[in-house]
């Protein structure tokens, strides 16, 4: 899937210099990276909407358009997929492919120091608080 992703990443890199009379990619991509974001999110509420109604072959349509307007955005914004992939193979060396980073993580989850990157990070849960006697 990554290399699907990073073809696409591609493709919308270098449709950005492209004519935008023409080219969508390039209408959106000069619009600015919030335009780029608005047109995510409508995407990744389509999706939800779809889901949310049981139709699972829409669900599919509209993530294929979801993973296009996320290289949009990553093109708009500098991030480049090899950016992601470090972070998640960070992630889940830390918590497991499939858990997300709470919300509430340490400072030192979210973001290790360089000098402390060699160096196991255990990940806390919040929810299990040990009572004191």
């Amino acid at each position: 899937m990554s290399d699907s992703l990073e073809r696409l990443y591609l493709a919308v890199q270098a449709a950005q210099h492209l004519d935008p009379e023409v080219s969508r990619t390039a209408r959106l991509l000069g619009r600015g990276p919030a335009k780029a974001a608005k047109k995510m999110a409508e995407e990744a509420i389509e999706v939800v909407l779809d889901a949310v109604g049981g139709d699972a072959e829409a669900v599919v349509r509209e993530s294929a358009d979801l993973f296009y307007n996320l290289a949009v955005l990553w093109v708009a914004v500098g991030v480049k997929p090899q950016d992601v992939w470090a972070e998640m193979e960070r992630r889940e060396s830390l918590l497991g492919i499939a858990e997300k980073l709470p919300k509430a993580a340490t400072p030192a989850l979210r973001r290790p120091l360089a000098a402390e990157a060699g160096r196991p990070i255990v990940a806390l849960d919040s929810r299990r608080r040990r009572k004191h006697s």
